[in-house]
């Protein structure tokens, strides 16, 4: 018997979409910055470290409604920095209260930590005295007292005696109390934190300790991935590429992660020699001299890393070479679109998992409907302190062909669409046989302005107007 009906119950078949119903933009946007203020400090126990004041939280509730998008979970003062992973780093916390426990628990879940060992015990600092008498330290340490100042700073001194002097120490206290952090970061505590914190405040706090300081710059990534095959995402990553690079005019690349099938060389009319798997293959030797050797330029702002696209090799890399690459990639440019293929392997997981946003695009179908909330329903539960994914529905309205309406659709997959894009064929097919973007073919197009609006969501920022020069208004006058 059919399964249909377990997925979407009274589905009207034969509801059409007129061509105002053919894009439906968010229409806002909303972020948190971070703090980026530095206190130097003379080096009285532990290893001093950078800290940071805490910085504010992120955790803007996402409301699911057509027209409100929250945007990047977080964004520093340019919008452009994406986060990092922690190291495989040992952690060991000490906490006095079971709301600061369950914080970092929570924390722990996230998928910035990982590849971290945590462990969590009571007593706070004064069990953490007790503790390292007899065992040595982690490379992390998370302590909270709730003690007034001078008898912290007291039991602060005693547990630097105990300390490998490398270590990192996170002390959680009970006052927000500026010359308390700085005595405490003259003697090399790395950061202070004071509740109530979200777990992502504590992931960052965290993050900014193991960030490389001669390469401090992170930029995002955004996954783009089909819920099915031949649902157009690889056409709405290339597209979203340009627009990032060409008509919001930051610095982007475009990651093809399709192995054997990939299209962006196709796509934008580049053939070259070198291609992502020469970067797979070896990635420890992957610096900025080779990437830029690998990379090919498309345009002055947008760079390509392309697929071999052959059946000639079975390429199987293991996960830990697409993420270094990827991460590669994102120390050179603010922005990096993740062309993904439509497999499911462990890389391809962690690559969607560890991406600062992902974009889901799917058909106003049941297939697409199935799979979408498949991987939205994952993505949500493996990113529980990340915004849920965005979903592109594309291809609407193609005559003669059965769909799912939009607000049907979108309540059984469970996000709303940040996106619906028609079905213009003549448009996609005149730019791709011309290696063109849609917004080079036909810029006022409803597709054109539609991926444009996605990249402003992504990014916090809008199209830059060009300036038409007179000799091209002439030129165009005299056609």
């Amino acid at each position: 018997m059919s399964n249909k009906s377990n997925l979407i119950d009274d589905f009207d078949f034969d509801d059409d979409f007129g061509a105002d119903d053919s894009f439906v933009p968010d229409k806002s946007y909303s972020g948190s910055s971070d703090f980026g203020d530095d206190f130097g400090g003379d080096d009285m126990g532990f290893e001093p470290a950078s800290a940071s004041p805490a910085p504010a939280s992120d955790d803007d509730e996402y409301r699911a409604t057509v027209s409100v998008d929250t945007g990047p979970s977080t964004f520093t003062d340019e919008g452009l920095t994406g986060h990092i992973t922690v190291p495989r780093i040992s952690i060991h916390a000490f906490c006095e209260r079971a709301g600061t426990a369950k914080t970092i628990d929570a924390a722990s879940r996230d998928r910035r930590l990982a590849k971290v060992h945590l462990e969590v015990e009571d007593g706070g600092l004064a069990r953490a005295i007790q503790v390292y008498q007899e065992q040595s330290t982690p490379d992390l340490l998370i302590v909270e007292s709730s003690l007034p100042a001078r008898e912290m700073l007291a039991q602060i001194d005693a547990l630097a005696e105990l300390c490998d002097p490398n270590i990192r120490v996170l002390v959680i206290g009970a006052m927000n109390d500026v010359q308390l952090y700085r005595q405490l970061v003259a003697r090399g505590v790395s950061e202070y934190l004071v509740p109530p914190f979200q777990p992502t405040q504590l992931i960052q706090s965290i993050s900014a300790l193991y960030v490389d300081p001669e390469r401090p710059f992170m930029g995002r990534s955004v996954a783009v991935v089909g819920a099915k095959g031949g649902v157009g995402s690889s056409t709405i990553a290339h597209n979203l590429a340009w627009s990032i690079s060409e008509n919001i005019q930051i610095n982007t690349s475009l990651v093809d992660l399709d192995l054997s099938w990939g299209t962006t060389a196709l796509d934008f009319n580049q053939e070259g020699n070198q291609t992502i798997v020469d970067a797979l293959g070896d990635p420890e030797r992957v610096d900025d001299t080779v990437l830029d050797r690998l990379l090919t330029k498309a345009t002055e702002r947008l760079s390509l890393f392309t697929a071999p696209s052959s059946l000639n090799s079975d390429f199987d890399f293991d996960e830990e070479a697409y993420d270094e690459v990827i991460d590669r990639v994102r120390r050179n440019v603010p922005f990096v679109v993740l062309d993904m293929p439509h497999i499911w392997s462990d890389w391809s997981r962690a690559t969607m998992t560890n991406a600062d946003d992902v974009v889901v695009v799917c058909q106003p179908d049941l297939a697409s409907l199935r799979n979408g909330k498949n991987i939205v329903d994952f993505l949500k539960n493996a990113r529980s302190n990340d915004t849920p994914p965005k979903v592109v529905l594309n291809m609407v309205g193609v005559p003669k062909r059965p769909e799912i309406p939009v607000k049907d659709f979108a309540a059984a997959i469970g996000v709303e669409p940040s996106l619906v894009l028609p079905f213009e064929p003549n448009l996609f097919g005149q730019a791709s046989n011309n290696g063109q973007m849609i917004s080079e073919t036909d810029p006022t197009s409803k597709s054109s302005v539609g991926i444009d609006h996605l990249a402003g969501l992504l990014t916090g920022r809008t199209v830059v107007e060009q300036q038409v020069s007179l000799l091209k208004k002439l030129i165009k006058l005299g056609k």
